[in-house]
């Protein structure tokens, strides 16, 4: 099936084609038409998978600009709504709708004035709820809600939040929820504000046959060693080294960059201005390595990524999994590896036990 096939205005299609798009991924082949008919749609997919343009086009479709709020799309992270404004405002210039994206960590007086005029918004929990109590947002006249990334929310502790803002809306709208794992409270969650979801769900996005997997033990004084010793080994296209906290992040950046590496480092602590220039280095490929904290496993959508660095092993299971997910895309080759010491044990084992890896031991002659 192509784009063409489907239900798509000619404008649209225009503008598909012309940024190579033609035949939809699987999310999208699955949602379009469930949501243009009306359709509310709970989707376990993973980041990556096309789902932004999944729910962006049959919205796209279906609105007119009136300068009015008609779709609210709530997300968990500031670099995930930039994504989102950007796919919205790629593909809706034919349309001319006002798309505006609201996140904290930046002046609010601009978002006031642009809320005014905004056809969707794009948002964080924490920043659309400050308008709420500030009354300087109207959902009222909202058609269509999507909830992305519910687990993520989840995680961050974004529920309580994201369901004040559901009673903003009108229970006319149209809500989808997309979530790559389903956790009983996000299933609670639709449960609990959507009508009769009809359930999608797509493969994951990680091929096994093109993600190889391994994994090193080493002392925790040495940890850092056979970091740079890796690095030198596999000499990465673009690289990505996880941490747990945002002080072993910095370290391991701060160290790294002395030892004549291209690194910089991301994570929630930064401006979002800074975040925003790590981000567009890494991309261009100006850095080869980026230091970061799980806000980056989730929802980045950076293309080329050959190798995933645990240094640190998450304490959550599905954490890996969205770690390791940003490699091995697109039919690509990947390589993830994961620096074990005594403290990562278990947290290793509670990974082993939930999924069926292959995660090979790597050999290694000194380092």
């Amino acid at each position: 099936m192509k784009f063409s096939e489907m239900n798509i205005s000619e404008g649209t299609l225009s503008l598909l084609e012309k940024h190579g798009m033609v035949e939809p991924m699987e999310i999208q082949k699955l949602a379009i038409p469930l949501i243009e008919k009306g359709v509310e749609i709970v989707g376990q997919s993973e980041t990556g998978s096309g789902k932004t343009l999944a729910f962006a086009i049959p919205i796209i479709e279906a609105l007119k600009s009136r300068r009015e709020i008609q779709a609210l799309v709530l997300t968990p992270t500031r670099e995930l709504a930039n994504q989102i404004e950007s796919v919205f405002k790629k593909f809706s210039k034919h349309k001319k709708l006002r798309i505006v994206d609201i996140h904290g960590g930046v002046p609010i007086e601009p978002q006031i004035r642009d809320l005014r005029k905004a056809d969707v918004v794009v948002g964080t929990p924490g920043r659309i709820l400050d308008h709420i109590r500030r009354r300087t947002v109207d959902f009222s006249k909202v058609r269509y809600l999507v909830i992305d990334e519910a687990d993520r929310m989840l995680d961050m502790g974004f529920i309580d939040d994201v369901e004040s803002i559901i009673r903003r809306t009108p229970e006319t709208r149209q809500t989808m929820l997309f979530s790559a794992t389903m956790p009983r409270e996000v299933r609670n969650l639709a449960s609990k504000y959507m009508g009769k979801p009809k359930t999608i769900t797509t493969k994951k996005q990680v091929d096994p046959r093109l993600l190889n997997q391994f994994y090193c033990e080493i002392k925790a004084k040495d940890k850092f060693t056979m970091l740079v010793h890796l690095l030198k080994r596999e000499n990465p296209e673009k690289a990505l080294i996880f941490t747990n906290t945002r002080k072993m992040a910095d370290n391991i950046s701060r160290n790294l960059f002395l030892r004549g590496f291209k690194v910089n480092v991301l994570h929630g602590g930064l401006t979002q201005a800074k975040r925003d220039r790590m981000m567009d280095s890494f991309r261009k490929g100006k850095i080869k390595i980026l230091v970061a904290t799980d806000v980056a496993s989730r929802g980045l959508d950076v293309k080329s990524i050959t190798h995933i660095f645990n240094y640190d092993v998450p304490n959550n299971a599905d954490d890996y999994i969205h770690r390791i997910g940003r490699t091995a895309r697109a039919g690509k080759d990947g390589k993830a590896i994961t620096i074990l010491c005594r403290r990562d044990h278990e947290s290793f084992r509670r990974v082993m036990a939930k999924y069926e890896f292959s995660i090979e031991k790597m050999k290694f002659k000194g380092i």
